[in-house]
């Protein structure tokens, strides 16, 4: 029953019992207090809640903005990422995000495989990744109530790619092409890569007060690591003579254009969505095929994850040597066998 308080009269209750939702509210009458409880309890028996929770009507492109403002702003990549994302709602013609469901995004990666240039598997999958992150972050942080309605779709299962990497000819042509070219900044950056086996943006980061002792030092990697790796006296000297009037960066001009420029030139062709990346591929290679081993390679590629670093494995010399000595036919005579 309604109770007077400082001249109002309160209505104070839990119609759910004593573990629901404590309702108060002051009026000025005891008529409209009487009403008030009246229409409470009355809603309550019927399963409906008073002053219910208004409905969440933000679209996905919405909670996009607000991953990235709370979240996706601090990752190295998060500017790329929220294009991405952008366009992943765009897409989906941008539905309410508390109404999404797994259908959504099947639906999305089915035209992007049957509509236009089908889109590459991994990509697809790394759209999912990504949207997945987004609802998960929000959840994590209270910024959103349900579900995340992808958090049960499986990714695609993707085909093992052989690995490609430059044949020594190969090298000799891209490195000839690139001293000749307009752009004084290609020849030493592409040494550098095959060198190191680092990225190209790393590459393009370089300073000079990081080259010293026979090492150079690449900071504000992929991997969030410094790492610093061995380099020959040559390498160290052409790098710090190189661009003196550049200040302490090395590479003024280092895009990846002046690079696919230069592929073109080659007289062969780089594999589809390789470019620069394949003199990564092509250090990891040799370092493989001349008895590295995996685990150092990890640390000088700077993977985090030794799974990317094993896709070298099998250039090992050694790599399933047994399979040819401990077979079932190990000892045969080939000289009698009748054909």
């Amino acid at each position: 029953m309604p109770k007077k308080v400082n001249g109002k009269w309160r209505v104070d209750l839990r119609p759910q019992g004593h573990q629901g939702k404590r309702i108060r509210r002051s009026f000025d009458s005891r008529a409209e207090a009487l009403r008030f409880e009246a229409f409470v309890t009355n809603e309550a028996s019927q399963g409906r809640e008073w002053n219910p929770t208004a409905p969440d009507n933000r679209r996905f492109s919405d909670l996009v903005e607000l991953w990235y403002e709370t979240h996706g702003y601090f990752l190295k990549e998060g500017k790329r990422r929220r294009s991405a994302l952008l366009a992943v709602a765009e897409a989906m013609k941008d539905p309410i995000a508390a109404t999404m469901t797994g259908m959504d995004f099947t639906r999305y990666r089915k035209n992007k495989t049957v509509n236009g240039k089908p889109a590459n598997p991994k990509t697809l999958n790394n759209h999912l990744g990504y949207c997945n992150a987004v609802f998960n972050e929000l959840i994590r942080t209270d910024h959103i109530n349900y579900d995340n309605p992808f958090g049960k779709i499986r990714p695609v299962k993707l085909s093992d790619r052989e690995l490609s990497y430059l044949s020594a000819p190969q090298i000799t042509e891209l490195l000839a092409k690139a001293k000749a070219s307009r752009n004084p900044h290609l020849y030493p950056m592409s040494l550098l890569c095959l060198s190191t086996g680092c990225r190209w943006g790393e590459a393009a980061n370089l300073t000079r007060s990081r080259v010293k002792n026979g090492t150079v030092t690449f900071t504000d990697t992929k991997g969030k690591r410094n790492r610093t790796i061995p380099i020959s006296d040559q390498l160290e000297k052409m790098l710090l003579a190189h661009n003196r009037k550049g200040g302490d960066r090395l590479f003024t001009d280092s895009s990846m254009v002046a690079f696919d420029r230069l592929a073109l030139k080659l007289s062969f062709k780089l594999p589809t969505g390789q470019s620069t990346h394949i003199l990564r591929h092509t250090y990891a290679a040799y370092f493989v095929q001349n008895g590295g081993d995996i685990l150092t390679l990890k640390d000088i590629l700077g993977h985090v994850d030794i799974k990317m670093t094993m896709r070298y494995a099998h250039l090992a010399p050694d790599h399933l040597a047994l399979a040819k000595t401990i077979n079932p036919v190990t000892g045969h005579n080939w000289d009698n066998q009748e054909l």
